[in-house]
């Protein structure tokens, strides 16, 4: 889903809200989600799972095109851990598709 069909979805849900009103509360959130994360912190929606900043080391790395030798410095990447409700509902649906083939 794109950030648009989120917003159509939204939108359809809650026919009262204005569109707009649904893009700015829509972006506000994903732009909130991205400073915490630039700031080091952990942003956890309870139900949905955690956005938290990782580290990872520096390491030699390779030019896919040319296949040389690169060096690749240390940075902080964004990690998403699924939280227990989002993973059971997932999860139950992967089981009821088998169940019903």
């Amino acid at each position: 889903m794109t950030r648009s069909e989120l917003i159509a979805e939204l939108a359809a849900a809650y026919p009262h809200l204005l569109t707009r009103d649904i893009e700015r509360i829509v972006h506000a959130v994903f732009d909130e989600i991205g400073a915490a994360l630039a700031r080091g912190d952990r942003v956890e929606l309870r139900g949905f799972g955690a956005f938290l900043p990782r580290e990872r080391a520096a390491r030699t790395g390779r030019n896919p095109r040319t296949g040389d030798v690169v060096p690749v410095e240390e940075k902080s990447v964004p990690f998403f851990k699924v939280g227990k409700e989002l993973r059971e509902r997932v999860n139950q649906r992967l089981s009821d598709q088998k169940s019903g083939s």
